[in-house]
C-alpha cells in the first residue's frame, strides 16, 4: 500500500497546511487518503481528518510500541489508496540524542519515503547544502522529494529549482507560493482547531486547489507507491462484549481533544458512545452511564457554556448523584465553579470547588 511521510527542516515550515492540501487534493481526485499524525497532537489530526474525510490516527513512540505503530498503520490504511503521515517539528528533531523518537525514526520503521516541506523564504543557493546535509545525516532515510513552500514568486521558484537540480538528486515535487489563502490562524497551542474555525471547509478547499495547481501529484503518488508494503494488518478483534454501557462524550468546538484510538478502544470494550454538544444540547441523556469530557478551549467559548444553564445543571446534578465521569484539561476546567480569562469570569458546572484562572 502506498505511503509517505511529510516532514520539514523545522517547525512552522507550513507542512501541516501542505499536508491538509495534499489530503484535500487527492481526495478530490477520488482517492481514499488515510491520514496519520506523528506524536501526541489533537489539533492537526482534526484538520487532517476533515480534509481526508476519514479519522486521523496518531503514531506516537511515547505511548505506543514499535510493533503497535506498524500494526495500527497497516490496519487503518488497508482500505486506502494512500497513507499520508504528517510529522511533527523537523525531520531529525526529538528528545532522544540518538533520534529514536524522531520523524526519521518513524520513516525508517514504516519504510516510508520522506517528502520535505522547505520554507524557502529568503533562500536561493543555500537550499542545496540544506538538502544535502539532511540526506547525509542519516543516509538510510529515503528523502524522496521536496516541496518548496512560501515562495516569493516565479523568479524565486526558478532559481531554487535550478540550484536543487544542479547540486542534488532530489526531485522538486512542487513549489507553493506565499498566499493568504493558505494561512490558518495560530495561537498558543498551534493551529486554531477546525471545530472552531468558522471557515474550515473553505480553507481546506482553497488549500486543496492550491496544492493541486502547484504540486505534481502524479509524481508524489509514484514515489509513495514505490514504498515497501506494510505488513498485513492483524485480524479485527470483535468487541469483548455487546455494547451494554453508554458513555456520553462532550464533543464540540469547545471540547474536541480526543484521540481516535481511545474512542475506538472504548467501543471495543463494549461502550456505546453518545456525542453531545455542550453549547447547544440542553440535557444529559437518561441512558448515559458515564460522562467523558476531553480537553479543548472552553475559555474561548465560556460565554456560550455559561449560557447553557440547563446542561450545566444536569451535569452537576448527575455527577453529584454518582454518575462516573472522567474530565481532563479543558474538561476539568468546565467542571469547576468558574473560568476566569482576560478579565472575565463565567460560571461553569460548579462541581469542583475551584476556579480555573488563565
Amino acid at each position: 500500500m502506498a505511503h509517505l511521510l511529510v516532514s520539514a527542516a523545522h517547525k512552522s515550515s507550513g507542512k501541516t497546511t501542505v499536508s491538509i492540501g495534499l489530503c484535500a487534493a487527492l481526495r478530490a481526485r477520488g482517492l481514499a487518503v488515510q491520514p496519520f499524525k506523528k506524536g501526541p497532537d489533537y489539533i492537526d489530526p482534526m484538520w487532517l481528518a476533515l480534509a481526508a474525510g476519514r479519522p486521523c490516527h496518531n503514531l506516537d513512540f511515547h505511548t505506543q510500541g514499535r510493533e503497535e505503530i506498524v500494526a495500527l498503520a497497516a490496519a487503518r490504511s488497508a482500505d486506502a489508496d494512500l497513507a499520508l503521515i504528517e510529522g511533527n517539528k523537523g525531520l531529525y528533531d526529538g528528545l532522544d540524542l540518538e533520534g529514536s523518537n524522531s520523524n526519521a525514526a518513524l520513516a525508517r520503521l514504516l519504510r516510508a519515503p520522506v517528502v520535505l516541506v522547505l520554507d524557502a523564504r529568503g533562500m536561493t543557493r543555500g537550499i542545496a547544502p540544506l538538502i544535502l546535509g539532511y540526506q547525509a545525516f542519516e543516509p538510510e532515510v529515503d528523502i524522496a522529494g521536496v516541496i518548496l513552500n512560501r515562495l516569493g514568486g516565479s523568479r524565486h521558484e526558478a532559481k531554487l529549482r535550478a540550484v536543487i537540480e544542479h547540486y542534488t538528486d532530489v526531485p522538486v515535487l512542487g513549489a507553493v507560493h506565499q498566499s493568504p489563502a493558505l494561512e490558518i490562524v495560530e495561537r498558543h497551542l498551534g493551529l486554531v482547531p477546525s471545530s472552531e474555525h468558522g471557515a474550515a471547509a473553505e480553507r481546506i478547499r482553497a488549500a486543496g486547489e492550491a496544492i493541486a495547481a502547484q504540486v505534481d501529484l502524479d509524481a508524489l503518488l509514484a514515489l509513495a507507491r514505490r514504498a515497501p508494503p506494510l505488513p498485513a494488518p492483524p485480524p479485527v478483534e470483535p468487541s469483548a462484549r455487546p455494547a451494554d454501557l453508554t458513555v456520553a462524550v462532550l464533543r464540540d468546538s469547545a471540547f474536541g481533544f480526543y484521540y481516535q484510538g481511545d474512542l475506538e478502544a472504548l467501543e471495543r470494550a463494549g461502550a456505546r458512545l453518545l456525542f453531545l454538544d455542550a453549547l447547544r444540547d440542553r440535557r444529559l441523556p437518561d441512558e448515559a452511564d458515564a460522562l467523558l469530557i476531553g480537553g479543548g478551549f472552553p475559555e474561548t467559548h465560556m460565554a456560550a457554556l455559561e449560557a447553557n444553564r440547563e446542561l450545566r445543571g444536569a451535569i452537576r446534578e448527575a455527577l453529584a448523584g454518582g454518575l462516573p465521569a472522567y474530565a481532563e484539561c479543558g474538561g476539568l476546567m468546565y467542571l469547576c465553579r468558574a473560568i476566569r480569562w482576560r478579565g472575565e469570569r463565567r460560571e461553569m458546572v460548579g462541581l469542583v470547588p475551584a476556579e480555573a484562572v488563565m
